[in-house]
């Protein structure tokens, strides 16, 4: 284990997980050269020993964030993840300024390590208050409330000894996860499998409590929503996160932010996979807040390999 690898599992052993990631997304002080901004940023541990992608989409919208006016917020990102991060390493934003109009503003982040370029985002901002159509598909009825089900970190205490990843889910991550239904952390769903189906729907909030602006709540959020982004497509395939020799990565993530959000109350993650091929799988979900409101969506490609019989 690398030297930076095993400081990032220390800090998040010292502090909480989510306080760890507060510390982390919340950056250093940008340089800024003419349209452009650089910046440094740090890991968190995860068990793959790679950089987490939804932790690079977090850091390159608050990297964006700091050359944007405080009454603008994030309200899409769209990023291409372009060779695997280094956790031993730190990663270095530029933020190029593109445009900043009367509504809007956009900006360009490339994210680098000494080994060539981690991942390529545009995000834009928009000016708050601002008025139009409005309509939104309903949230499911009849769902569970999420006290009633059992989350993630109580599923996989039992295996922590035995799986990095299990390790992880029961005392590294910074979210409670709780499945409506069952998960395909520990095994395959083989009756979603044979109805052809990848639907699920996923209760998250911050595990414990954080007093951040709306950005920031933001950019948690799209951290949050990549522990679970992939799972469609492995339950409809009839394969999990546990399934001996998978590799899985992330090719590309968007999100879109409709209302504000707030990670220490519930979101419920309704998850759907329209399509895979080619070693591809589409992600996709719609996020509601526990009024009902739908106030994200999200769609994510990955790369799934499995290894041939």
């Amino acid at each position: 284990m690398g030297q930076v690898h095993e400081h990032a599992r220390q800090q998040s052993q010292e502090a909480t997980p989510l306080e760890h990631l507060v510390q982390v997304l919340s950056m250093g002080q940008g340089q800024a050269e003419g349209a452009h901004t650089s910046i440094s940023g740090q890991s968190i541990y995860f068990p793959t020993g790679r950089v987490y992608g939804g932790q690079v989409i977090a850091q390159s919208l608050m990297a964006a964030a700091q050359t944007v006016d405080g009454n603008r917020l994030p309200h899409s990102v769209h990023g291409y993840f372009i060779s695997v991060g280094n956790i031993d390493q730190d990663l270095d934003f530029d933020v190029e300024n593109l445009r900043d109009g009367r509504s809007f503003s956009a900006r360009r982040v490339n994210v680098t390590q000494e080994q060539g370029a981690i991942l390529t985002a545009i995000v834009s901002f928009q000016e708050h208050g601002q008025t139009g159509v409005e309509f939104a598909d309903p949230m499911p009825q009849g769902l569970p409330d999420p006290e009633e089900l059992t989350s993630a970190k109580e599923l996989m205490t039992p295996y922590a000894k035995q799986s990095a990843f299990a390790d992880y889910y029961a005392e590294q991550s910074p979210f409670d996860i709780r499945h409506v239904g069952g998960t395909v952390m520990l095994g395959p769903d083989k009756e979603a499998s044979a109805e052809d189906s990848g639907s699920q729907m996923v209760w998250m909030r911050a595990d414990g409590h954080v007093d951040v602006d709306q950005t920031m709540h933001r950019a948690i959020m799209a951290l949050e929503c990549d522990q679970v982004m992939m799972e469609p497509v492995l339950r409809r395939a009839g394969l999990s996160i546990a399934t001996p020799g998978i590799f899985y990565a992330s090719i590309d993530h968007s999100m879109w932010w409709y209302q504000d959000v707030d990670v220490n109350d519930w979101l419920l993650y309704v998850q759907d996979t329209p399509v895979a091929a080619h070693g591809r799988g589409l992600g996709t979900a719609k996020v509601y807040n526990r009024k009902g409101e739908l106030v994200a969506a999200i769609s994510q490609e990955a790369m799934i390999r499995v290894p041939q019989r």
